[in-house]
């Protein structure tokens, strides 16, 4: 192998371990299968989440994670891989690729990282089943307002019938 080809294959090596470091999570598919135009619709509702989606070799995804605290995801690494690292939404890239899986019916999942900590295929559809941050958030504001709209509207109630 010419020192070209090794320095780009470092080159990659380097950017996937960029890509692991700042990714809160990351999920591995098989994506064997997926016409060109699923892959396109998957991919921009990935971009709309914020997430970036890459295939890389797998030996070199293993070269990237080798000693480091992913070692274990290497395990999940055989066949077809594509890796959907998410940044700020946790469950961003397995809430988008489940949604791609269930309509494709082409694609499964194979693993994921979660803040450091690997999950086999069973977790990362349980992850897939957390809805998004904002979300979550909305349905947490929303629980709270309910109870405090129904008091005031109680007590409104009751100040008209002593006024009438």
């Amino acid at each position: 192998m010419s020192v070209a080809a090794k320095q780009a294959k470092q080159v990659v090596i380097d950017e996937i371990k960029e890509k692991f470091e700042n990714a809160s999570s990351v999920v591995a598919v098989d994506y064997l299968g997926l016409t060109v135009e699923e892959a396109d619709k998957m991919r921009a509702d990935l971009r709309k989440e914020g997430v970036i989606y890459t295939v890389y070799k797998n030996t070199l995804i293993k070269r990237a994670i080798a000693g480091t605290d992913y070692e274990a995801f290497g395990d999940v690494l055989k066949g077809s891989t594509a890796l959907a690292f998410s940044g700020d939404d946790i469950t961003a890239g397995a809430r988008v690729l489940s949604k791609a899986i269930k309509d494709f019916k082409k694609m499964a999942f194979k693993g994921g990282v979660v803040e450091g900590q690997v999950y086999d295929k069973a977790m990362v559809e349980e992850f897939a089943t957390i809805p998004s941050r904002d979300e979550l958030i909305a349905r947490f504001m929303g629980s709270i307002q309910s109870p405090m709209t129904k008091l005031a509207l109680t007590l409104k109630a009751i100040a008209e019938k002593e006024e009438a």
